[in-house]
């Protein structure tokens, strides 16, 4: 078998997406494969709808992905979505109503809470969660790239 690697391709050879790439957990629970099929032992599972998780590496039906530990392994495509959340890594993070740290505040969000990502500028994100909109710093954030715009 050939996999395809971050480091070895910038596009995904079954997807033909970039490679690495930000999805989410569409499932609440997911079994983390040792590789990329059914036969492969299940190492763990991941029991947290819209986390945030990286894909490295494509086969077939199959992406590798990374939590924002560094751990992960082989989950099925049919488990994740494209649609983007983040994990807050800065606890009390503030959510300004602009993007200024001068711009007064929405709400405060705790560490590790995930929320939805929406626009991102060069240092900020705009998030929605628990009924909360706001702009948040893009360096406490885990699950949008340091150079990545979002319109």
């Amino acid at each position: 078998m050939t996999f395809v690697s971050a480091t070895a391709s910038q596009t995904g050879p079954v997807t033909n997406l970039p490679l690495p790439r930000y999805v989410s957990m569409k499932a609440s629970e997911g079994n983390v494969r040792r590789g990329p099929s059914l036969t492969h032992r299940i190492d763990w599972v991941f029991t947290r709808r819209d986390m945030p998780l990286q894909i490295t590496a494509e086969h077939g039906h199959w992406r590798r992905v990374e939590d924002r530990e560094g751990q992960g392994g082989w989950v099925h495509y049919s488990l994740l979505s494209g649609v983007r959340t983040v994990i807050v890594e800065h606890d009390m993070l503030t959510l300004h109503q602009r993007p200024d740290t001068d711009a007064p505040v929405a709400a405060a969000l705790e560490l590790g809470v995930i929320a939805r990502l929406g626009k991102c500028e060069e240092s900020w994100c705009q998030l929605r969660s628990g009924g909360y909109r706001g702009w948040a710093r893009k360096d406490h954030l885990w699950g949008v790239a340091a150079d990545e715009i979002r319109d």
